[in-house]
């Protein structure tokens, strides 16, 4: 095991809306019992693309003692995963990824989704 970034949830913030589910392209995360969980810490790349579409605020990233990252364990895992879909949806514009591409990006410590139309406007202000 090695110290680095991996996804923390607080189970007290956490309604269990599973919308944070979706965006993590690892499938690190699972509803359980109600709750958003790290089901194996070796799925979590600690990216981040689940924050900000928490609602609630209840997830965050930390630095701690962690199972090193497995590309291999990720492969596997995807294999027998059921994909449930939940189209994301822009930050700003409300526009889904059906209707547009969305890009997750992430500035001091939040992550949010935006469209190739509101980007301009991210980047310029």
């Amino acid at each position: 095991m090695a110290v680095r970034t991996i996804v923390r949830i607080d189970e007290e913030l956490c309604n269990g809306c599973g919308v944070c589910i979706n965006p993590c392209a690892e499938g690190a995360l699972a509803l359980i019992n109600g709750k958003a969980k790290v089901i194996r810490e070796e799925l979590c790349d600690g990216a981040g693309f689940c924050l900000g579409v928490c609602p609630t605020g209840a997830l965050s990233l930390e630095q701690r003692d962690a199972r090193d990252f497995s590309e291999h364990a990720v492969n596997e895992h995807k294999k027998g995963m059921k994909i449930n879909y939940i189209p994301q949806i822009c930050n700003f514009c409300h526009t889904t990824e059906e209707d547009a591409y969305l890009i997750a990006v992430k500035n001091q410590g939040q992550a949010l989704w935006v469209c190739t139309r509101c980007l301009p406007r991210l980047i310029h202000g």
